[in-house]
């Protein structure tokens, strides 16, 4: 490491944050203009590098005008692997940091990515704007429909570039496919069906157990109350589990789903209902691996999302997908950077391949080459001011559909929406949802 970085580290290691009212805890309430660094460098502080944030990572700082200058983690083996790769890349080290509240508080970093468990997001994501800071988020934006409404209010209270991880919203072809059903090749698209499959194994039934050496269990917690350790929740199981994880719709699904609100041109719903449950294996696995979402937009449009976490048989060849069904046509977008269109009697008139190899079902890095039109978008927003592809309120509406069928599910019945905002109308056991309980202290609020 640098001299200079060296002292930081050692300069971070010794802060001690305070908690003041009106802001997150340990957080200190004063916010930093951003100052970007030499050179129009973008100084990105990583925090959640174990998986999909380690590949995160090493694409931001491959990117021109770009530096990783913190990684974060509450694992300390992420953290010693993420900064061993950069270093690779790059010939320097970032500093290492497990409290990202204490990352948060640097000068020297001009942009958060948050790549930790989705209970996390919103916490982080806000704490970065009241610093300063510029944040790309990973999908869901949000753990529950009111920090997702609290985020986009934040970006415009601070002023802040934020974007959302819904990466195919920046790849070309993608973005032609859509322009094409814009355009009408397919006519009004009036139904739309999104999905993903897997073969995902059992986790097992675990009891409590001691935490890890390497794992700092209470911070990884973080927002969420807490309870006991489990050998079985880390590294993505966590994702099966109600208390911090949002289940596959809103882990894959969201993507998918973002897609057909896109192209079909739908922001909020008007009915919700979803179904399905635990069926594949009985283990300490909560959310559904089995799952269908049913939205409907007025006497207009309706879309599906149907997930099988648990059974891999593809859809239109395709283990990942979203398909536009329209008065003329339709038109599907698979896992690849590709799309099809067929007319009405299932002929193919157009087909444009991805000349990128991509595996949806790969948990850290599916679409490297591809990701990097993401990320280059979000730090043009920030040097050149350029329209985001996925901002906070695209990526909100997103989330919030998936987390609409999650409370369907959860509540046993159908939701109706107002479509002027997405609340939920008229069904007081759905409140609990629409926030959540948090560990006393690491309450989401402005």
């Amino acid at each position: 490491m640098t001299t200079r970085r060296n002292f930081l580290k050692k300069a971070m290691m010794g802060t001690a944050l305070v908690s003041v009212g009106g802001v997150l805890p340990g957080f200190s309430a004063k916010s930093y203009d951003r100052i970007v660094g030499a050179n129009d460098r973008i100084r990105v502080g990583a925090a959640g590098v174990n998986a999909r944030g380690f590949a995160l990572a090493n694409n931001f700082c491959k990117q021109h005008n770009c530096e990783v200058t913190y990684v974060c983690d509450v694992d300390k083996r992420a953290i010693e692997k993420s900064i061993a790769s950069i270093e690779k890349i790059t010939g320097d080290a970032p500093i290492p940091e497990r409290d990202i509240r204490k990352m948060i508080e640097a000068k020297d970093i001009d942009a958060v990515m948050i790549a930790t468990p989705d209970h996390w997001h919103a916490y982080a994501a806000l704490m970065a704007m009241q610093a300063g800071k510029d944040v790309y988020l990973e999908k869901p934006c949000s753990y529950c429909p009111e920090e997702g409404e609290i985020l986009v209010k934040a970006a415009d209270k601070y002023k802040r570039v934020v974007a959302m991880g819904t990466q195919r919203r920046s790849w070309p072809n993608v973005i032609e496919g859509i322009n094409e059903i814009k355009n009408g090749v397919i006519g009004n698209p009036y139904f739309g069906k999104a999905w993903y499959t897997n073969n995902r194994p059992s986790i097992g039934i675990e009891p409590v157990t001691a935490v890890p050496e390497w794992l700092d269990w209470d911070l990884w917690q973080g927002p969420a109350p807490r309870v006991g350790y489990k050998s079985n929740f880390l590294h993505y199981n966590w994702h099966w589990f109600w208390h911090w994880g949002t289940s596959e719709s809103a882990n894959n699904g969201t993507h998918m789903i973002d897609l057909l609100r896109w192209g079909m041109g739908v922001d909020y719903p008007t009915k919700v209902n979803s179904y399905g449950g635990r069926y594949r294996y009985k283990d300490d696995w909560e959310t559904p691996d089995t799952q269908v979402i049913n939205l409907e937009f007025g006497n207009d449009k309706s879309m599906v999302w149907e997930g099988r976490s648990c059974n891999g048989r593809t859809i239109e060849g395709s283990t990942v997908g979203a398909m536009f069904y329209g008065d003329k046509g339709s038109l599907v977008i698979t896992g690849s950077n590709g799309y099809i269109i067929y007319d009405l009697d299932n002929k193919k008139i157009k087909q444009v391949y991805s000349q990128v190899e991509i595996d949806a079902r790969n948990q850290i890095d599916p679409a490297k080459e591809l990701d990097g039109f993401h990320i280059r978008n979000f730090l043009d927003g920030i040097l050149k001011g350029e329209k985001l592809n996925a901002d906070i309120l695209t990526g909100h509406k997103s989330t919030l559909l998936m987390q609409l069928g999650n409370i369907s599910h959860r509540v046993g019945h159908s939701l109706e929406i107002d479509s002027e905002n997405g609340h939920i109308i008229g069904t007081p056991d759905t409140d609990k949802y629409w926030t959540r309980e948090y560990q006393k202290g690491w309450e989401v609020k402005l």
